[in-house]
């Protein structure tokens, strides 16, 4: 076993992660995280340079410690932001430990649980599990998107200066992607579906006004091309067969594909555990209760943006909740 039993162990350690063992130390519980990548792991991931969507009071861990250099941190500023917290409050965090395998020590988790690990195996009254929702990127499914031009996340423009970029998608992740292709030199065309492009309802997740604003400049200047498209048909070495929102079909010359249509939460960790799962939107989730945000499995609770609380804000505000629930239920059970 890797230490004694625990109150609590947490998966994960971004915003909702974080601010669960913050809450954790503070309940004075034995608590311990565990995230098979790094620290905001999926902050690391974001495009480098990259300006974050959300203001510093939706980020902060607490408030008045977020200090950007601009009205919005970039991904740099946020990443030091997060990995300064862990340290400065000396969470208990593992990170580059993947969580194998998640099982109740008795029927129904009420003998608590044990938590096998890529190094080593814990036993926990309580799990918290606070996956992030990029693991499995969304594809395309047609030929050719196995080839190594295609991309499923973009990191930063500067490999494809002069080069036949496509970008796929209809959400902020892709219009950026285009944006800062566009900007650092790539011949970009940004595929997206016509809805999408139409779309200017903040609330049905439309492109923010501060990235479609500069993508119309990029595209008035001539360095951007706006492509309204129904399907993607085939990916070749040398170009990609599209069909257009009428119906025609084109072969664009083409170096490389990004791919940037959404991403799911790997589940299949909750599903051995016994949890059940229900669809919201496009998305499978974990089913859990709105109010405890306990799953099917007593004593097994989830937060962040795999569930239906998926923005940062509120990855950060429901461990701040259900923490001390759990907290309290274990003070009961003494």
């Amino acid at each position: 076993m890797g230490e004694g039993r625990l109150d609590l162990l947490i998966i994960g350690a971004g915003p909702a992660g974080l601010s669960a063992a913050d809450v954790a130390a503070r309940e004075g519980l034995s608590y311990l995280v565990v995230e098979k990548g790094l620290i905001a792991d999926t902050v690391y991931h974001y495009p480098v340079g990259l300006t974050v969507f959300s203001t510093t009071d939706e980020l902060e861990l607490r408030g008045g410690e977020l200090r950007p250099c601009r009205e919005k941190p970039t991904r740099e500023e946020l990443l030091s932001y997060y990995v300064r917290f862990a340290l400065e409050q000396n969470l208990r965090v593992n990170t580059e430990e993947e969580v194998t395998r998640l099982e109740s020590l008795a029927p129904l988790g009420a003998g608590g649980f044990r938590v096998t690990t890529s190094r080593a195996a814990y036993e926990a009254a309580r799990v918290l599990a606070c996956l992030g929702g990029m693991a499995r990127p969304r594809r395309l499914g047609v030929p050719g998107e196995g080839l190594p031009k295609v991309q499923h996340r973009f990191v930063e423009p500067f490999p494809y200066v002069r080069k036949e970029a496509l970008v796929v998608g209809g959400g902020n992740s892709a219009a950026e992607a285009a944006l800062f292709l566009a900007e650092g030199g790539a011949r970009t065309t940004f595929a997206v579906w016509p809805e999408d492009w139409e779309n200017r309802d903040p609330k049905k997740g439309c492109i923010k006004h501060w990235v479609r604003g500069p993508l119309e400049r990029e595209m008035e200047a001539g360095r951007l091309r706006l492509f309204l498209f129904s399907a993607v048909e085939r990916i070749t070495d040398t170009q990609v067969l599209i069909r257009d929102d009428r119906g025609t079909s084109h072969a664009l010359a083409n170096d490389a594909v990004f791919v940037l249509i959404g991403s799911d939460a790997d589940l299949t960790l909750l599903r051995d555990a016994g949890v059940r799962t229900e669809r919201s939107g496009l998305t499978e989730i974990p089913a859990y209760d709105p109010e405890t945000f306990e799953t099917n499995v007593p004593g097994l609770y989830v937060a962040g943006h795999f569930t239906n609380s998926r923005h940062i804000k509120e990855a950060i505000a429901v461990p701040r909740r259900i923490v001390p629930l759990i907290a309290q239920s274990l003070r009961a059970a003494v």
